[in-house]
């Protein structure tokens, strides 16, 4: 069997680079081009799979571009929301031979961290997340929150647990942001890659569910599961949970 032929979108940028490494080192698969932003789409013509770690800009163009040419995608890059993906969804719909990944988070360890999150949400009627990044970050709350937030959210509706208590009247925005109810409180710090903590909350007790990348390197077993899914998976599919196996 011949090799997965690999391209990158956002090939010099800090994740395009382990995508790179990570590929190079799995087996069955190999690289055969790259692009940046503002770069020709050419560059990755030859591939069968393209991996994008873009901008929340660019890549609804870059998926569009793939797609028409019957080329796979797996996809990390941010901002995605309902109404994306439900146009990405779309797109897959008119080339039906052709697989797409989106994920919020491709490490193994923060996709295991939202599904406890969803296991303990039943159970306690105060949560908040806080999430926390590097500055390089486009959009906040991340992904991953956003998503966690909303798995959460549907869990606590089929519970009927009703909105998280919270008295604040004026909070000057120290509150954070809200998400299907849930406050999610975002951290750009130097030196941080990516950290999120799931706070839970009842009378007389806590639990905190964290999860920390400390290299990006985290995140490239599920990239490469996610190219090794996508060619014989048709369609969209979101997140990695089928991709791994949970």
């Amino acid at each position: 069997m011949r090799d997965i032929r690999v391209g990158v979108f956002g090939v010099s940028g800090k994740m395009g680079s382990q995508v790179v490494r990570a590929v190079g080192e799995a087996g069955g698969m190999t690289i055969v081009g790259g692009v940046d932003m503002g770069e020709a789409h050419e560059g990755v013509r030859n591939a069968q799979v393209v991996v994008d770690f873009t901008h929340p800009d660019a890549v609804m163009k870059n998926v569009a571009w793939c797609l028409e040419r019957d080329i796979h995608m797996v996809i990390g890059t941010t901002g995605f929301s309902e109404e994306r993906i439900a146009e990405v969804r779309q797109l897959a719909g008119q080339h039906p031979d052709v697989g797409v990944v989106i994920a919020s988070n491709f490490s193994i360890g923060a996709v295991l961290m939202m599904k406890f999150a969803e296991i303990a949400a039943a159970h306690y009627p105060s949560v908040e997340i806080i999430e926390l990044h590097h500055p390089q970050k486009a959009d906040a709350p991340s992904g991953t929150a956003m998503t966690t937030a909303q798995r959460i959210a549907k869990v606590r509706e089929a519970a009927s647990m009703g909105p998280v208590p919270d008295a604040t009247v004026h909070d000057n925005g120290a509150r954070g942001g809200v998400v299907d109810g849930i406050h999610v409180h975002g951290v750009r710090l130097q030196g941080l890659v990516a950290h999120q903590e799931v706070l839970f909350g009842a009378d007389g007790e806590s639990l905190t569910i964290r999860h920390d990348s400390f290299d990006r390197e985290s995140f490239m077993p599920g990239v490469v599961a996610g190219i090794r899914h996508v060619v014989d998976n048709p369609g969209l599919t979101v997140g990695i949970e089928s991709v791994i196996g949970l």
